[in-house]
């Protein structure tokens, strides 16, 4: 039941392939413009862009989080999928597992590019694609808590930015100073270590979370 779904929402968004390219060209809108509106000095660009690509990283993920449930509530699916024999647990894992790889995969993919563009070293950058590859589902599986909360009410995606930026911002300081020692060649595998603990919480806690969050969206 979690390949179907996973396989359904990617097939759902290829027909809308909008929804997929949005965070992509805002990720790339939000960095490109760092060098036009501060310095294009590359030690300037160099100081600031561990926090540049994941506050751009952070926003896009925003951007396309009310998406993982609105459109199967619209539609009354997400309904459907409540009061299936199939648990619900199973079908929002394959939700949040689907948005992670419309957006935080293609955005670790994009990242060396944009990278390079801030003069990063070849150091940052595997910091760079390490720490996305370790936070961005994290922030998938935090989002989707907010999301399932806010699916049946009107401006969701203002109300999931409240909800959830403050636990946000654990994963934006490890994931910075985890490139920042990584464009110095130092050893991140302490900040590593602890994006994979969080991850692991949040995957043990979130689908759960997102879960009851359906229920209580649907009740109402």
């Amino acid at each position: 039941m979690l390949l179907a779904t996973i396989r359904r929402d990617l097939l759902v968004t290829f027909r809308n392939p909008a929804e997929m390219l949005n965070p992509l060209v805002f990720f790339v809108i939000v960095i490109s413009l760092f060098p036009l509106g501060i310095s294009p000095s590359a030690d300037v660009l160099q100081s600031i862009a561990p926090g540049v690509i994941w506050v751009a990283a952070l926003l896009a993920t925003l951007l396309s989080m009310d998406l993982i449930f609105r459109s199967d509530y619209e539609d009354g699916s997400l309904e459907q999928m409540t009061l299936t024999e199939q648990p619900l647990l199973v079908i929002v894992g394959g939700k949040i597992v689907s948005h992670w790889l419309m957006t935080g995969l293609p955005l670790t993919i994009l990242s060396p590019l944009l990278a390079m563009m801030l003069f990063v070293n070849a150091d940052g950058i595997e910091a760079i694609v390490l720490s996305l590859l370790l936070g961005t589902p994290i922030l998938s599986l935090l989002g989707a808590i907010g999301a399932s909360l806010t699916v049946g009410l009107r401006k969701g995606g203002v109300l999931i930015a409240i909800l959830i930026l403050p636990l946000y911002v654990p994963v934006l300081i490890l994931a910075t100073e985890m490139i920042k020692t990584g464009m110095r060649a130092g050893d991140y595998s302490g900040h590593m270590l602890w994006l994979a603990a969080i991850l692991a919480l949040c995957t043990g806690i979130a689908p759960v979370a997102s879960s009851a969050g359906v229920k209580i969206s649907l009740s109402h």
